[in-house]
């Protein structure tokens, strides 16, 4: 080989992996000859800004163009041949063949790095190649689905996928008047997270006016109209297809190199193929997934930038090595945003980990502070060794501060008891005096030391349906206004505030499960019935929110109502009661209740009773039950009540 100092680095493709292994070969050795071969047109391009030029977010199409030709070569002296299609690499003689402007050529190298990526899967159907339907790649893909948008006008859009771009492209249409309709196969949306947070995702959407369809794909396309495979017709304008990507494995099959079980190209530590001369990076190479060991393809931009770092170093001589991936990932969806790291719950447990897991629900920052905003937040952990496995999160901020700390605690290797002793930045803007990761933290070192031991929401469903003698007793201890639907029937309801004064009603001989609204007042009740002599209780891990997506079977949809002729309390203060309240309720603040119950009328009058949380509705239900009243109901908070 040449000495390092006139050493030839020829990268083949550009965007992301390519276009940083030849930045970064420059840096390490000025004397190189550095050549990037590009298929496209665009040599570096922000592939991951392309829906937001379509939503208008990003105005300037020059914005989301990285780097020119002439640009790499002034700043790198980097020669860029762009449509430049390799075809054949020689790797006896150490050189390609390439299509180019000018006709076949030969480009030589000392090394070479593949950086082709990969290709928007489009499934054989008939009308794929519409002049209405598209795929969301490139520049070109971009510059196609914006004129069609502003020449054609469309009102209806049919998108195949609800994965990350999917769904992005899905607010993008939105955002351009577009009436969409996502239609995914698999039973859930983000099917690379776990099905509540796809449950919430769609829920949400569908709110904000998109139309999801599940379990459910394309058949075929026609000029106006799409059939799906259960052979419903939908109206559409424009048809988006994105159901997958894969690897560009063209070359690299024609030119004898490894493909790996998983449909990607095999590499080492050092990015090297089997052949040591030849490197690669980015989406067309499988890697290791750091939690589970195995070979996987994920296509990201940012493992796909760092394996180009680390392909140019090695080439160059150096000995960088890549550890795999995590696959961390955030999709922005409308004033929502959901991201994932590490492994999900059903693939930790298909990895064979004994699997626990820990919801917890709160404010991304101090409740009290304005501006606070719901986090639901999954930690998934492995029981034996009490290592975190991966997490999930939803809302509408602070996820993404989240799961990158979990994405550090996963690279390092972290037990839930370091994650619970994390030191946590905290102000009332920004955070809570114990982070929600505190707390999710604090809740599996519950279940691990059995102090609070969870019940996940697959077991539970699987606990659920079994013959009703042999499964346990479902405790139900949310309030009346945090209870709109009995989701399993043969229930014992009883509210948290009212379990200690009804404990004649809870049996002891058989095992129970806490079921509250998010898991946190299970906690508390399962605390109360331990320290009373109950041997066999599990709290529900993120309560009602969570287990209603995993039931298939004994979920009733018996609504509670408010009885045409109830009385409805408020027993809040007077200065909360002017600040909001339930409509035609009357304040009667607890304090003053004993003295007031004149003011009800008759005791066999349904009350249903409210306040902020549900404390001192409870407080009200036991006056006004040792006053008589014999048709009393604890809605709990008002926040509650009024959804």
């Amino acid at each position: 080989m040449d000495s390092q100092s006139s050493i030839r680095i020829l990268v083949v493709g550009g965007v992301a992996g390519g276009a940083t292994a030849a930045a970064r070969a420059r840096r390490l050795n000025e004397s190189a000859e550095i050549t990037l071969l590009e298929k496209g047109p665009y040599v570096s391009f922000a592939n991951c800004g392309l829906p937001y030029y379509i939503s208008r977010d990003i105005q300037k199409r020059s914005s989301l163009l990285m780097q020119t030709p002439e640009g790499f070569f002034s700043r790198y002296r980097v020669d860029v041949k762009l449509e430049c299609d390799v075809f054949n690499i020689d790797r006896m003689n150490r050189n390609v063949h390439a299509k180019t402007r000018n006709g076949e050529e030969i480009f030589h190298y000392d090394r070479l790095i593949l950086a082709q990526g990969g290709n928007p899967l489009v499934p054989s159907m008939l009308g794929v190649d519409l002049p209405h339907v598209f795929q969301l790649w490139t520049i070109p893909h971009m510059d196609r689905i914006h004129t069609f948008i502003e020449e054609k006008k469309p009102s209806r859009a049919i998108i195949a996928g609800g994965g990350f771009i999917g769904l992005e492209m899905a607010e993008a249409l939105l955002a351009r008047g577009v009436d969409v309709t996502v239609v995914e196969l698999a039973p859930q949306i983000m099917i690379q997270m776990d099905k509540e947070f796809g449950a919430f995702a769609k829920q949400t959407l569908e709110e904000k006016g998109l139309h999801i369809l599940t379990g459910v794909g394309l058949a075929s396309i026609a000029k106006d109209t799409v059939t799906l495979s259960d052979g419903q017709s939908l109206s559409a304008d424009m048809v988006l297809l994105s159901i997958g990507v894969r690897p560009e494995l063209t070359l690299a099959k024609a030119s004898g190199l490894e493909i790996g079980a998983s449909g990607g190209l095999v590499v080492n530590e050092l990015m090297q193929t089997s052949d040591p001369l030849v490197y690669a990076a980015g989406d067309m190479v499988e890697v290791v997934h750091k939690i589970n060991g195995r070979h996987v393809r994920v296509p990201l931009a940012g493992p796909a930038n760092r394996q180009g770092r680390i392909a140019a170093s090695n080439a160059l001589g150096l000995k960088m090595h890549y550890h795999g991936v995590l696959g961390t990932s955030v999709v922005k969806l409308l004033d929502y945003t959901a991201a994932a790291t590490g492994l999900n719950e059903k693939a930790a447990t298909d990895a064979g980990f004994k699997v626990g897991v820990a919801y917890v629900t709160k404010d991304n920052h101090a409740g009290y502070f304005p501006g606070a905003e719901p986090l639901f937040l999954k930690l998934v952990y492995d029981k034996v060794s009490g290592k975190v496995l991966g997490g999930q999160a939803f809302g509408k901020a602070g996820v993404d501060k989240r799961i990158d700390t979990i994405a550090v605690a996963l690279h390092g290797k972290m037990t839930l008891e370091d994650l619970a002793e994390i030191d946590f930045a905290y102000a009332p803007p920004y955070s809570s005096a114990n982070d929600p990761l505190n707390v999710a933290a604090f809740v599996g070192l519950n279940d691990l030391s059995g102090f609070s031991p969870l019940c996940t929401p697959q077991e539970t469903a699987e606990l659920l349906s079994q013959p009703t003698a042999s499964r346990p007793l479902v405790l139900d201890v949310r309030t009346f206004g945090t209870r709109p639907k009995k989701l399993i029937q043969d229930t014992l309801s009883i509210p948290a505030d009212e379990v200690r004064d009804r404990l004649n009603e809870i049996p002891k001989n058989r095992p129970l499960l806490i079921l509250s609204k998010d898991g946190y007042l299970g906690h508390i009740v399962l605390r109360v019935l331990v320290g009373e002599g109950y041997k066999d209780v599990r709290n529900i891990a993120g309560g009602c929110d969570c287990l209603q997506w995993y039931l298939t079977e004994g979920v009733s949809h018996e609504e509670s109502k408010i009885k045409p002729n109830a009385t409805i309390l408020d027993v809040r203060t007077p200065e909360e009661y002017q600040e909001g309240a339930y409509p035609k309720a009357i304040n009667i603040p607890l304090r003053e209740l004993p003295n007031r119950l004149g003011e009800l009328g008759s005791k066999d009058k349904p009350l249903v009773v409210y306040c902020l949380s549900g404390a001192r509705s409870a407080a009200a239900v036991r006056i006004l039950k040792g006053a008589g009243f014999t048709d009393v109901l604890n809605a709990g908070g008002l926040a509650d009540l009024l959804r």
